[in-house]
């Protein structure tokens, strides 16, 4: 646990900048833009201090962070009009993923993403983002209904895994996500999927599939969490540190293993200090990967998603 404490010291005097910067922006001081420029200028100069001594670890605890935009932070910022839609049609709904349709400047989409919660009642509601079955069933008949409509598809990845329960085991939850897998793979519609926090596992992968991978700076994506694997692998929590290194899960790693397309970058500090930035950085991506994919024909898109799938572990020997 020591290592999470020394990543809540690195930001310290980050927070204490962003603080000064709030209550800037509430007050009515005359200056105050002049005086907020400088405090993000103060801001960035730590981050470059901080920035070469962040491990694994310390992006798995900036990609947890309680104060990171959550999906519907992305959608009230990014989204008009953004109406959700409830249940899969079999046993009830899955608060831990919001599912539904809205304007992105002026086209409709459909927007999957799994949401965690701020306080304790919130967490627990959401099931600390967390998917059941009936979570994954959600998100296929949205998708199924963009594609009748022709409207792209958006998630937002940030969950900690597909929900480990005795309950969500009968319900039928390897099979929820390998369905959705098989059939999100052939949706005639662009599918764009962003990693904004963690990116746990099957509850990631169950809603991941798409034409375009992006990850924020400061994400992860693994097939398990740095802590489960020690407890596999080291039986011991000690080896934390060393897990999150060897699974190679931060952004820059996976693209250059070719998992993820393209990295999206973060304000100084992290999407948590300046999340106005982040939902600014985020909106002009999905601008750009959108009027990309919508040029494409059908076929084509279907068939380079195929490719880019099949190419993932893909090596050679010397």
């Amino acid at each position: 646990m020591t290592k999470i404490k020394d990543y809540y010291q690195l930001e310290k005097n980050i927070l204490k900048l962003k603080e000064k910067i709030d209550d800037l922006k509430e007050s009515e001081d005359t200056q105050k833009k002049d005086k907020i420029a400088d405090l993000k200028k103060q801001i960035e100069a730590e981050w470059q201090k901080i920035k070469p001594l962040l491990k694994p670890l310390h992006i798995v605890q900036l990609a947890r962070h309680p104060q990171r935009p959550y999906t519907l932070d992305y959608i009230d910022n990014l989204l008009d009009q953004f109406i959700e839609l409830h249940g899969d049609r079999r046993v009830g709904d899955d608060t831990a993923l919001i599912s539904g349709f809205g304007f992105f400047h002026g086209r409709t989409v459909a927007v999957i993403g799994h949401q965690k919660g701020r306080t304790t009642k919130q967490r627990l509601d959401r099931n600390f983002g967390q998917p059941n079955p009936e979570g994954y069933r959600k998100a296929l008949r949205v998708m199924r209904l963009a594609e009748k409509f022709k409207a792209p598809v958006l998630t937002l990845i940030d969950t900690p895994g597909a929900y480990p329960g005795i309950q969500a085991e009968e319900r039928g939850q390897a099979e929820a996500i390998a369905y959705n897998l098989h059939e999100i793979s052939k949706l005639k519609i662009p599918i764009v999927n962003i990693v904004i926090g963690e990116g746990g596992s099957g509850g990631a992968l169950g809603v991941g599939v798409g034409d375009y991978y992006l990850m924020l700076e400061n994400s992860f994506y693994s097939v398990i969490s740095p802590e489960g694997c020690a407890a596999i692998l080291w039986k011991d929590q000690s080896a934390v540190q060393q897990a999150a290194e060897n699974l190679r899960i931060g952004a820059q790693d996976l693209k250059d293993l070719g998992i993820i397309d393209k990295i999206i970058p973060e304000p100084s500090g992290g999407a948590h200090v300046d999340p106005e930035e982040m939902f600014k950085t985020v909106d002009g991506e999905i601008q750009k990967i959108l009027k990309k994919l919508e040029e494409k024909p059908v076929d084509n898109l279907l068939e380079d998603r195929y490719k880019k799938f099949r190419k993932i572990g893909v090596f050679t020997e010397k």
